[in-house]
C-alpha cells in the first residue's frame, strides 16, 4: 500500500493502537491484519516448545519470546508475531520496545487459516531479516515440523527431518513427543517427511 493512500496506516499509528487493543494484529506495509485465536493443541505446542528453549538456553545469552512478542521486519515494513522466537543479540535484551529485530530462530505453528501464508509471503520476509539462521513450521494437525536452515551462501533449504529434531541455530534439539505433549495429535512417521532432495529456496 502505498504512503499517500488515506487508508495507509503508519507504523508509528500502529504500534500506539496496539499497545492498548484487546486483539493482537499484524501489520505489513500500511495493512492491518487481525489476528484469530488458536486451538488448545495449538496453545500447547507453543507453551512446550517456549518451555523447552527457555530451560535450553538459560544462562546462554539467548532469550526465547512467545507469541505476545512482535518482531519487526524492516526491509517488508512489517511486524509479526511469531509463535516463538528467540534473539541472541543485545540489543534485543530487555527494553521499553514492543519488538524485537534481530531474531536467530523463528517457530510459526501452523494452522488452517494461516499455512500458506506462514509458508509463502511471511517465509519471504522473514528470509530479509540478516540475523535470522533457522526458520521451522511445526503441524498441529499430525506430528510433522519442518526445518528451513540458512546456509553460508545465504539460500535457505529444507534440513531432512529427524527425531530429536535438531535446531542448529541454538544447538540444540526437542523430541517430538516433547513438542507434541499433552495435545491429541496423531503422530506421523519419520519416513513420511525425510526428503533431503528438495530444493534450496534462494535468499
Amino acid at each position: 500500500m502505498l504512503a499517500n493512500d488515506p487508508l495507509y496506516i503508519t507504523p508509528e499509528d500502529y504500534l500506539a493502537a496496539e499497545e492498548i487493543s484487546p486483539i493482537r494484529h499484524e501489520y505489513r506495509d500500511g495493512e492491518v491484519f487481525a489476528m484469530t485465536g488458536g486451538t488448545l493443541n495449538h496453545s500447547a505446542i507453543i507453551l512446550n516448545l517456549a518451555t523447552t528453549l527457555k530451560l535450553h538456553l538459560r544462562g546462554s545469552g539467548c532469550r526465547p519470546f512467545s507469541e505476545g512478542t512482535k518482531t519487526r521486519v524492516e526491509s517488508s515494513n512489517a511486524y509479526y508475531y511469531p509463535d516463538v522466537v528467540v534473539s541472541c543479540d543485545d540489543r534485543d535484551r530487555p527494553s521499553k520496545e514492543q519488538y524485537i529485530e534481530y531474531p536467530r530462530l523463528i517457530i510459526e505453528v501452523l494452522s488452517p487459516s494461516t499455512a500458506r501464508f506462514d509458508r509463502t509471503e511471511k517465509f519471504a520476509d522473514y528470509r530479509t531479516i540478516p540475523s535470522l539462521e533457522e526458520y521451522v513450521l511445526v503441524s498441529s494437525d499430525r506430528q510433522q515440523v519442518e526445518v528451513f536452515q540458512k546456509g553460508d551462501r545465504g539460500n535457505w533449504a529444507i534440513v531432512p527431518t529427524t527425531d530429536p529434531i535438531q535446531l542448529a541455530s541454538v544447538n540444540g534439539a526437542i523430541a517430538l513427543a516433547d513438542i507434541y505433549e499433552d495435545t491429541d495429535i496423531p503422530a506421523t512417521l519419520l519416513s513420511e517427511n525425510d526428503d533431503d532432495t528438495k530444493p534450496l529456496i534462494s535468499g
